[in-house]
């Protein structure tokens, strides 16, 4: 007993020394099983252009498409000569379907060429069918193709603002089949958190079962929750409305660095601190160049004009640096040392990997 109370001290101290978590919506920290979105895609043909269409030499599987689409029109073509369209483009459709979509209603759609088309603006795709991954068809698109761009060409000069091979057409495509679910299957629905923490999945439990009730809410692991839910469909729609407007505070996010190899770029969060360490930083810059001559001949002489080029190379090297940081230095005063010492993105790349191996970063170090 006589350890009780320095057990309560430290964690009170702990408490008081994490960071301030704001409370969120369960809405914006979790998700409901099985209401999703599904990808659609469709192979179709954009017919009306001006003169901006595939180059079927280059493109066979337009033309191919072209001669299929005519002949179910019951249109015959001869077996010789090749079909020179200029009118025509081969595109990609797709969309992503909401969840209970139901036949009738419509959605947007993006049309995107496949070919060498130059432009897509002016043209209308033709119908086409959207499958799903299971290889059915749930929506059928067709409409005018809108394109944000614009572009000209004269006198072999030409100029283009913005993409000219992709466009959008709006409630484009209706949805012909609805996706099955099976929301409320057996009173009950899966809440899955969008991070993984079992500190939140526990937060989560008891701020339903205290709103709605003892063993409403169970938690299966740290990210997913068993929610109980009325066996009416209209008492089921109610609960989640007023599930979702929940607030729960999350738990603190674990000290993480990321670091973006490719563009330098070094993303920290308010937990990441350091061990007692010292930094050294110093710059070592190497220029190479060439000072050019020009030697000219003596009036009268039959000498030529000679040029030389006098190589230099200097290497500079800026004073190096030596700053102490404290244990337990908060991110902004981690920001702090690194700039003092002159330290750019691409420099914090290996400050931060070294700090990593020596022991000193109390942060998991993620490279992207």
């Amino acid at each position: 007993m006589r350890f009780k109370f320095p057990l309560l001290a430290l964690c009170a101290a702990l408490v008081a020394a994490a960071p301030a978590v704001h409370a969120e919506r369960l809405k914006d920290m979790a998700s409901i099983a099985g209401v999703r979105q599904n990808q659609l895609s469709g192979y179709g043909l954009v017919v009306g252009l001006d003169g901006t269409g595939d180059q079927t030499s280059q493109t066979p599987f337009t033309v191919q498409s072209i001669i299929a689409m005519l002949q179910q029109k019951g249109v015959n073509l001869p077996p010789t000569g090749q079909l020179q369209l200029k009118n025509v483009a081969a595109v990609m459709v797709t969309t992503s379907l909401p969840a209970f979509a139901q036949p009738g209603q419509t959605i947007d759609i993006t049309v995107s060429s496949i070919g060498n088309a130059k432009s897509l603006r002016g043209g209308t795709l033709l119908m086409t069918p959207l499958h799903g991954a299971d290889g059915q068809v749930y929506a059928m698109a067709q409409g005018n193709v809108l394109v944000g761009g614009a572009g000209a060409s004269a006198g072999g000069a030409q100029t283009q603002v913005n993409h000219l091979s992709v466009g959008k057409i709006s409630s484009g495509a209706t949805v012909e089949k609805a996706v099955a679910s099976n929301l409320g299957e057996n009173n009950q629905i899966r809440l899955e958190l969008n991070q993984t923490d079992f500190a939140t999945a526990s937060r989560v439990v008891s701020a339903l079962n205290d709103q709605f009730g003892v063993g409403t809410a169970t938690a299966l692991d740290g990210r997913v929750i068993r929610v109980r839910t009325p066996a009416s469909s209209d008492a089921r729609v109610s609960f989640i409305g007023l599930m979702e407007n929940i607030d729960v505070k999350p738990a603190a996010a674990s000290a993480k660095v990321i670091l973006n190899a490719r563009t330098g770029s070094v993303v920290m969060n308010q937990a990441v601190t350091l061990d007692t360490c010292a930094i050294s930083h110093g710059n070592l810059s190497v220029t190479i160049g060439a000072d050019t001559n020009v030697s000219q001949p003596a009036p009268g002489s039959r000498g030529q004009t000679v040029v030389t080029q006098t190589p230099s190379v200097e290497i500079k090297k800026d004073p190096g640096k030596v700053v102490l940081v404290k244990g337990g230095a908060s991110l902004a005063e981690v920001v702090k040392a690194m700039n003092s010492i002159g330290a750019t993105p691409q420099d914090l790349l290996a400050i931060l990997q070294a700090l990593k191996a020596a022991g000193s970063l109390r942060a998991e170090l993620e490279i992207i």
